[in-house]
């Protein structure tokens, strides 16, 4: 229609792990991280940082119309987000992927979107992923938080796992 237009690609936020996929104790006792990613890169952002990110974009004035900004904080591996985890909790957090069809069944609330939002990620992970270089983001938001740093600001909305 002629209008300039950027577009904000977005990804998985950070704050998922609080609520849908929080580590939780499986039956052999073990502190457990469960995504449906096997061993590819899951981008992820703090959901405050998609908003500086935009600010950021507007700042730039007409220079990104056209343009489609592909944004994360960092881009982990499910036994990354494991790790950092494991060094912020001080605690063992193993990573123990899930299937896709595991989260659709599951029966949780908007498992279907959940589970068709991760089969994306994993089957176009190169795509996907590799559209999100954090180094560009910070350009136009640096504060930009990778999920070590958003994990430390949020460590009490985890408790004692």
């Amino acid at each position: 229609m002629g209008v300039p237009t950027t577009f904000l690609s977005t990804t998985f936020y950070f704050e998922a792990f609080v609520d849908f996929f929080r580590p939780v104790r499986d039956a052999d006792g073990v502190l457990a991280l469960h995504l449906p990613m096997a061993d590819g890169r899951l981008p992820g952002i703090a959901a405050e940082d998609i908003g500086r990110t935009a600010f950021g974009v507007f700042a730039r004035g007409p220079e990104l119309a056209g343009e489609t900004i592909s944004i994360s904080g960092e881009n982990l591996t499910g036994e990354e987000y494991a790790a950092a985890f494991a060094k912020q909790l001080g605690t063992d957090v193993v990573y123990r992927p899930m299937t896709v069809e595991d989260l659709r069944a599951s029966g949780a609330p908007g498992a279907d979107d959940l589970a068709n939002m991760f089969f994306y990620y994993a089957e176009h992970e190169n795509v996907f992923a590799g559209a999100r270089d954090p180094e560009a983001v910070r350009r136009l938001n640096p504060r930009l938080r990778d999920f070590a740093g958003w994990l430390a600001d949020h460590r009490d909305a985890f408790g004692e796992l």
